[in-house]
Parts: C-alpha cells; sequence; structure tokens
C-alpha cells in the first residue's frame, strides 16, 4: 500500500512539474532545447550555428574578453563553475534557467553576452543562447561552442 501511494504521488509530482515546464516556453522551444539536452547526453555534437544567435570562435571569444565587449556567462553547473572558469565569467546555470525562465530578467537586452559551457558537445551554452535569442529577443547573443575546454587549450586566462 505504502509503494502504490509513493508511486502515485511521484507521477503526480512528475505530471504537475511537466505541466509547469511545458508551459513556461513554447512548444517548438522546448522541443528544440531538449532535443540539445538528448544529443549532449548522448555524447553528440551541437550544431555549428543556431539561428538568431552569432557564433564566436575561440580568438574571437578571446578578443571579446580581452576588450571587454561582453559580458561572459557560464551556463555550466555551479560545481563546475567553482572549479575553473573563464576569467571574469558570471555564472548563469542553464539548468536553473530552464525551470526558471524569470532569471532572463536579469539580463539587460543592450548589452552582449558571450555564453560557453563545456565544449561542442555541451548542450546547455547552446538552449540558453537559442531561449534568449528565440523567446526573450535578444539581439547580441554570442555562442562560444567550442567552451572552457578549448580555452585552456589556448591557455587562455581561467580562475
Amino acid at each position: 500500500m505504502v509503494k502504490q501511494w509513493l508511486m502515485v504521488t511521484a507521477a503526480v509530482t512528475l505530471l504537475v512539474a511537466g505541466i509547469a515546464f511545458a508551459g513556461s516556453y513554447p512548444d517548438d522551444l522546448t522541443q528544440q532545447f531538449m532535443a540539445f539536452k538528448a544529443d549532449g547526453e548522448a555524447g553528440k555534437e551541437m550544431p555549428a550555428a543556431l539561428e538568431g544567435v552569432h557564433t564566436a570562435t575561440t580568438n574571437e571569444a578571446y578578443k571579446m574578453w580581452k576588450e571587454k565587449k561582453a559580458v561572459i556567462l557560464d551556463c555550466r553547473p555551479k560545481s563546475q563553475y567553482d572549479t575553473e572558469r573563464i576569467q571574469g565569467a558570471e555564472l548563469f546555470i542553464a539548468d536553473d534557467f530552464i525551470s526558471n525562465p524569470s532569471m532572463a530578467e536579469k539580463l539587460d537586452k543592450n548589452k552582449t553576452y558571450l555564453l560557453y559551457c563545456n565544449g561542442v558537445k555541451c548542450w546547455r551554452s547552446t538552449s540558453v543562447a537559442l531561449i534568449l535569442a528565440k523567446h526573450f529577443g535578444f539581439k547580441n547573443i554570442y555562442w562560444y561552442r567550442d567552451g572552457i575546454m578549448d580555452w585552456k587549450k589556448n591557455s587562455y586566462p581561467i580562475e
């Protein structure tokens, strides 16, 4: 009896969470970023470009960082950010943003943002960039697809 009650409670919780999550973004956008997440978790590379998002190479990302032309957002989990990050990067956790779209209110649409995560197989910065551009209408979003791994490979500053 207790086991059945726990299963029903879990099913209801998942249903409510799914409804709340699904209502946050349009269905087509939700399908896109959930597909990115599934591909990333399967070890597949993210697309080479995203509609409505500028893509930055490692050299372009470094130039933006060096010239302070963008706010750099680290879209990885906090534990990874705390371990190492691009010097001066701000934490903007993709998993939190997906479930809490109001985080976009903390960003200024007039600023330029450079988003990164763990490289070409990481879905986090891919999803955040797509959501900011397509759902919130940000125009100055740069996606650093190669991420922190390539940044480190080039011996650029981390902290």
